[in-house]
Formats: C-alpha cells, structure tokens, sequence
C-alpha cells in the first residue's frame, strides 16, 4: 500500500473543523494552512476521505512542489515530477485548474498550457510514443502557485464534493452542501437537540445536518474520478467504504429538524432534496415566515443563512428584515442561534451583540458567522425520558 501526501481544501475558517474530520477518520495531519489540510493516508484513505468527508471540497495527492518564477522554471520543475507512476499511457490529462496568488506567474491559461506540455514531454520519453490516445480514465489536475511555490495535486474526487448528488432542486443563493456541514459542526448541536431553520431555502442545513445525526456518508450516493483508476486503487477499496458507509447509518433514529420559508416554491424544492438525500422522514418543512418563528420546547438551535441583500434593491429592505428575526429570536429565550450572513450590520439590527463572530469566505464574498449561545439544557437522568 502506497503512502500518499493528500490535500483536502476547504472553504477559509473551517480548518480546524476539516483537521477534527480527518483525525476521526484515523489519518496523520501533516500541515494546516489558510483553506486546506494536508495528511497522510494510503489507497483506503484517499476512498474513504471522499466517501466520508463533510467539509472538503475535494481530495488531492500531492505529486509535488517546486519554486518557478519563470515560465521556463514551470516546465521543467513539472518535467520533472513521476508522471508515469500516476497516468497510464491512455490516460487523459489537463490542467483543470491552475491559480496564482502573490506570483510572478499568474496567468491560468499560460501555466495551464506550459505543464501540460511539460507533462506529455516526460510521458513521451517514458512510454516511448509520440502521441496519447487519451481516450482512457480521466487525470485531472489541480495547481496553486503560492509565494512562487507550485503545488500540483492529481484531483481524485472530479466534481467538487459538495455535489452530494441530492440538491437537484435549487433556490436563489444557495449556501454549498460542504459550508452548511462545516457550520453545523462549529455548532454544540447535536443528533438529539431541536434544530430550526426558519430561511431553509432549498434546505441544505436541515438535511446536512439529518445526515450528520443519522451517520449516513456525505459521499455514499456519487461516483469520483478515482474509481477509474485501477492501476492505483483497487476496486475492492471502493467496495470495502461503501460497505462502512451503509453499516454505519443509524435508522432507527429520531430528530426534530425543521426547515421553514416563505415561499412555497423553496419549500416544495427543499422537501424533493430531502426525499433525493432519504431522509425527509427526519424533517418538517413547511411554508412559514420567521416572524412566526416558535417552538414550545426549549434549548432549541437555531442555525440559518437569512438574506445578504447583496443587490442593490434588496439592500433597503435588511434592517427592517433583521429586526423581525431579532424580535423572533427574542422569544425563544432558551434557544441557541447561529446564523451566516454578509449583512455586516447584522448584529445592530438584531438587536444584541453576537457571543462569537466568525469571519469566513464563502468563495470570494466575506461573510459572518454570528454565534448567539443559549443555556445548556439540565443533566437528564438516565431513566428520565424528557421532551427537551
């Protein structure tokens, strides 16, 4: 079993929550840094961290790094690292992406074209052809270059691992699969504690944290580019995850999840997606305003993505719309809430100032994570069956 250096991204502010992720997991951290953590694992590892990760968008192996600040510098550091170990002589590969911060290279287009052609130079002389059919597995690549340091990773996971396979039905301004795990998990909540979402959208946060409480795999019902691979993992790698994922779901679990909007199309798009993930059993959606925000059970969690008002006729309409769910918070006196939002007079409007602010960038736009802890609910005794 090969030992591979493996880098999973993740949105900037949720590192710590990825490292815990991958530790459970059972795997070495190597580094963490601003947006990805690196570990160690084998052929398993690179399987299971697909299947069962949360809170990364993607699974790369590091096939190395070097300093270029010369196009010249690129193509022969990327000549020099072991293709061959990795693309077989049908392989299809690219660049799918290439990204340059603080760089003296910094045209995607340019490096993308210059390592590709570096790459087919090496394989050429490796496999003594002059041309690739390029008609088997597909080998896509992925290259930062930070500071002047190109990294390369060989992309395991294709599309980007948000892409759980049960969102098929979207609203405006959906918050991605991998943020909402990522945000639950920064949460105290847990499977057994009331969660709310009063602006549930097409209910990405009551579903990723259904799935969450019932253990079911993030990744159990799509395919990664990976799984072509033969040559580097075997299929009974795959078998072997799948068959952890499927013995590790809890069925026989209850939860009081709720996902509410005011429009009834998010609520008929949320309830399709729930249905898609197999867990609209553990949800309640229904067509609701916040400012009918109530629940007669206490130390509930509140955890939701409300509107930025990021266009500019939507702007005038924040306070108004923040005060109403400050108002609504207020009678929920026990509850905990935790909402998302670019609005950055949020906190004003609401009323109170947040326990705990958390900046994090949701792709390019900076956002806030506002953390309003309620009580801890009384220690219940073992024997005593409680509402709470």
């Amino acid at each position: 079993m090969a030992d591979y250096e493996l880098i999973a991204p993740c949105h900037f502010g949720m590192e710590a929550v990825l490292k815990r992720e991958i530790q459970k997991l059972g795997y070495d951290i190597l580094k963490v840094e601003d947006g990805k953590v690196t570990f160690a694992g084998d052929e398993a590892a690179i399987v299971r961290a697909n299947i069962f990760l949360r809170t990364t968008e993607r699974i790369l192996i590091k096939i190395g790094s070097f300093k270029a600040t010369t196009f010249d510098e690129l193509f022969e550091g990327t000549k020099a690292l072991p293709w061959e170990q990795f693309i077989p002589e049908d392989g299809k590969f690219w660049v799918a992406k290439a990204t340059s911060i603080k760089s003296k290279l910094f045209s995607p287009s340019d490096i993308q074209s210059i390592m590709k052609k570096a790459m087919v130079d090496r394989l050429k002389k490796k496999y003594n052809v002059n041309w690739f059919p390029e008609d088997g597995a597909s080998f896509p690549l992925r290259v930062t270059i930070m500071k002047d340091v190109v990294t390369v990773g060989l992309d395991t996971s294709g599309d980007s691992l948000h892409k759980r396979g049960y969102r098929q039905a979207t609203v405006k301004a959906p918050i991605t699969e991998t943020l909402a795990a990522a945000l639950i998990m920064l949460t105290p909540w847990k499977w057994d504690r009331i969660l709310v979402d009063p602006f549930c959208g097409s209910g990405t946060f009551p579903i990723e944290a259904a799935m969450i409480g019932a253990n079911i795999a993030p990744g159990m019902n799509r395919s990664f580019s990976a799984e072509d691979w033969m040559h580097l993992i075997p299929k009974k790698a795959w078998y072997d995850a799948a068959n952890e994922a499927e013995d590790q779901i809890r069925r026989d679990i209850e939860m009081d999840i709720q996902g509410y909007d005011i429009d009834s199309g998010a609520i008929k798009a949320a309830m399709e997606n729930a249905r898609l993930a197999e867990v609209d059993h553990l949800i309640h959606f229904q067509q609701r305003p916040v400012s009918q925000l109530s629940h007669r059970k206490k130390y509930g969690f509140v955890i939701t993505n409300p509107p930025y008002g990021k266009r500019l006729e939507e702007e005038e309409d924040m306070p108004a719309l923040y005060r109403e769910i400050g108002e609504a918070f207020s009678h929920l006196d026990s509850w905990s809430f935790y909402l998302i939002t670019a609005f950055d007079q949020a906190e004003r409007y609401l009323g109170r100032k947040a326990d705990k602010n958390r900046k994090i960038y949701n792709g390019m736009m900076k956002t806030y994570f506002y953390q309003y802890m309620g009580p801890k609910p009384p220690r219940r005794n073992k024997n005593e069956h409680s509402d709470q």
